[in-house]
């Protein structure tokens, strides 16, 4: 994960500390806290990557590496993560060696809004859960869109706000109640599951979010509604 909350030290530093505190069992967390269905969104990434065949993976927002460890099932020649907590990616370099890919799979501490490589340099760029946890939105998809070669793909999955009786009725309620006080309890951490449903309310998705990707310069956008709409997978090609 990445990024973010506005105030003393900015929302970058106060989300990279949120991250870093809860990275032990964060894990646990997601799959624990969306039924594992989180997996099965990852999958949808998966089928769609691997129908690209794509050479070179760059995921931002990397967290622990369950994107880009999935990833590696496209048998490209190289998997990129990145992220701003080093806890995450400690983690995250543990499993990856665990698995056997350290050859395949490297895990970096870096910025999404101001990332460390060369202008289209990537086949693919991912990112998952973390967009929203951007400083500056328009910045890191600026960004994700300069390291990406000219008709290269971009997928980044996002949890949506639901529509429809009476699924966004019991999913606000499961999302506003029920998981901020599981979280809170087994992650011992007050703001992290409290931040979750405030950063999935403030996100731009749906259309508003399709139009920040043509701003980013992204033609060929599209949304692919997860799992009744509580997650989205966002897609676009660099020109």
């Amino acid at each position: 994960m990445n990024q973010n909350q506005s105030g003393q030290g900015g929302k970058k530093e106060k989300v990279r500390n949120m991250f870093d505190t809860i990275a032990k069992r964060y894990d646990f967390l997601n799959h624990f806290l969306s039924f594992g269905i989180d997996n099965s969104w990852r999958k949808r990434v998966l089928k769609h990557a691997q129908a690209l065949k794509p050479a070179n993976i760059l995921d931002v927002a990397t967290g622990t590496g369950d994107l880009a460890i999935m990833l590696s099932k496209c048998h490209p020649d190289k998997i990129t993560g990145v992220d701003i907590a080093e806890e995450m990616l400690k983690i995250g370099r543990e499993k990856v060696k665990n698995k056997g890919l350290s050859g395949l799979i490297t895990l970096q501490l870096g910025d999404s809004e101001a990332l460390p490589y060369d202008d289209k340099s990537f086949d693919l760029v991912t990112a998952a859960f973390g967009v929203r946890n951007f400083e500056d939105l328009d910045k890191g998809l600026s960004e994700m869109n300069r390291v990406l070669k000219p008709g290269a793909r971009l997928m980044i999955l996002e949890f949506s706000k639901v529509s429809g009786f009476p699924w966004k009725l019991m999913f606000s309620f499961y999302f506003r109640f029920i998981l901020p006080v599981l979280g809170r309890l087994i992650s011992k951490h007050d703001f992290a599951y409290t931040y979750l449903p405030e950063s999935v309310g403030a996100f731009p998705s749906g259309e508003e979010f399709l139009d920040r990707l043509k701003l980013a310069g992204f033609v060929n956008t599209r949304q692919e509604r997860l799992s009744g709409g509580i997650a989205s997978l966002y897609s676009g090609e660099r020109k």
